[in-house]
């Protein structure tokens, strides 16, 4: 670049730090310039990034003189073209702002951790439904309702209840890393391009597996038209392999370890049994091993549901001089709220005298057994579980019947309604056990 006489003197410059709270034309492109560098661990060159700098601050200054310091900070954010292969996203996103727009404290930008109240995940699955369920259009640049930015960062803040509008290379500043299998509700995939953070990237809000083999999830995103709620390839559409997993520092009860887990109240019988893979499962077996289960379990435990749970929790309902479908290996409310609260009697105890009460009963009628759903047996279980899928609108193998004696349309009507509970190989073979039974008459 030439530059006249009168601007000359601007060519030499110190290197110097842009200060971050200055909302200046000099310091905002001097921090975007800073953004766009490639790190040196990732080939870029220290000297490179000394003349970008410097060229940004030039820019800046050169726009100054001729009577337009916004024009010259808009020429210095010009980003550079994503390298071949970066991520190409149609939801740009804008700059880290306060509610409403207002300018950005300097607390947002510096401490961010102490700026937002706990919040559960079901708070946040609830924050983020709000704005599916209003249909918040997309923008970059408007604020809803609420204050917050209508981009995907805006979103993601607003579900996590920010106190300002962040972007998704800042929203990991709120967080921490995971691994995928700990991944909840609540929690956030960010994919950051290096090349435009600000147009090539990206973030969703994890809304739970929708199946086993956790190929495809609920996400839950600002993007354009407005925001969505869909089942989506882990971890997205295109350029899955960027993305990672955060959870927020604020959740309530902590942001590790149980991860929201903390109350005492039955989260439901759909977190437990084959498939079930979630805190939920790690609280039950600690819980089984505290009262006596600890022999049951060669390691863990765990968040995977397995054998083990089945066997210790067995234990623990047999303990307690229940029988039947009471004392089927699967936690219901009354199991759970015996384990967590310290009731009912110990795995191994002695149960003479009068068993504890049964749990209140549930409409469930009791799982007769494995040996009356094999070939060659007979019997009205039989033809109750047939009828039962029936209803349910797994007939379709059914010829005629169903009837008492066990054939092939019954297992393969089993087999249709195990799958669509998302289990696989084994668990899904077509011969029903305690849950399936559980399942289907719940």
């Amino acid at each position: 670049m030439t530059l006249t006489d009168p601007l000359s003197p601007l060519i030499e410059f110190d290197e110097v730090e842009p200060a971050e709270d200055c909302i200046c034309g000099g310091c905002s492109a001097r921090r975007r310039a800073r953004l766009h560098a490639a790190p040196v661990h990732e080939g870029g060159h220290a000297a490179a990034r000394s003349v970008r700098r410097r060229a940004a601050v030039l820019m800046a200054a050169v726009g100054t003189a001729l009577g337009g310091g916004a024009a010259a900070a808009g020429t210095a954010t010009a980003a550079p073209s994503p390298a071949p292969g970066a991520a190409q996203s149609q939801t740009p996103q804008g700059q880290v702002s306060g509610l409403y727009g207002k300018s950005p404290s300097a607390r947002s930008l510096a401490a961010p951790r102490a700026a937002a109240a706990p919040l559960t995940r079901a708070q946040i699955i609830q924050r983020a439904q709000s704005w599916v369920d209003q249909g918040v259009p997309y923008s970059m640049t408007r604020y809803w309702s609420d204050g917050y930015r209508q981009d995907c960062s805006g979103f993601v803040s607003m579900a996590w209840g920010l106190n300002s509008s962040q972007t998704t290379w800042t929203l990991p500043n709120f967080a921490e890393r995971i691994g995928k299998n700990d991944l909840q509700p609540g929690d956030a995939l960010i994919c950051n391009n290096p090349a435009n953070p600000q147009a090539g990237s990206h973030v969703t809000i994890f809304g739970g597996w929708t199946d086993s083999s956790r190929t495809r999830y609920i996400a839950y995103e600002q993007t354009g038209p407005s925001t969505k709620k869909r089942a989506t390839p882990y971890a997205y559409w295109n350029n899955s392999g960027s993305y990672v997993p955060y959870r927020y520092t604020g959740l309530s009860g902590g942001g590790t370890g149980g991860g929201g887990t903390s109350s005492t109240a039955f989260p439901g019988a759909d977190k437990f049994g084959p498939g079930a893979d979630n805190a939920y499962v790690t609280k039950l077996g600690q819980a089984l091993v505290q009262r006596g289960g600890a022999k049951f379990y060669s390691e863990g435990p765990g968040p995977r549901w397995g054998e083990a749970d089945r066997k210790a929790t067995q234990a623990f309902q047999l303990a307690q001089g229940w029988t039947g479908g009471e004392a089927d290996g699967i936690p219901g409310k009354a199991t759970w709220d015996y384990l967590v609260t310290g009731k009912g009697r110990n795995i191994g105890a002695a149960t003479g005298g009068t068993p504890l009460p049964p749990p209140p009963p549930t409409g469930t009628p009791a799982f007769p057994g494995a040996q009356y759903f094999a070939p060659g047996q007979s019997s009205e279980y039989v033809r109750q579980l047939g009828e039962q899928l029936v209803r349910k609108g797994f007939g379709g193998s059914y010829r005629v019947g169903p009837g008492p004696q066990w054939g092939e349309a019954d297992r393969r009507a089993v087999q249709a309604f195990q799958q669509a509970q998302g289990w696989r190989g084994g668990e899904a073979d077509g011969y029903p056990g305690p849950d399936t039974w559980r399942r289907l008459f719940s």
